[in-house]
């Protein structure tokens, strides 16, 4: 854990807090904190979508049957 002061609104806190429903203002903090990274990562990964880092077929990770021919 990281030991810090921080000036930060009241009402703001208080908000976070009851709505929340943590016990402490530190709790609610991290509690904000895990949100704010798992959206930005989230967000991160979204903007992976069509990029083509992917190579493979899906049917066969998946253990499909053999993927439809097409002619």
């Amino acid at each position: 854990m990281k030991r810090t002061n921080l000036v930060l609104d009241e009402h703001l806190l208080k908000e976070a807090t009851a709505l929340s429903n943590a016990k402490t203002y530190s709790k609610a903090v991290e509690m904000a904190l895990i949100d704010f990274v798992r959206r930005i990562k989230a967000k991160q990964v979204l903007g992976l979508v069509g990029r083509g880092l992917w190579e493979g077929d899906l049917s066969v990770m998946r253990g499909d049957s053999s993927p439809q021919k097409t002619d």
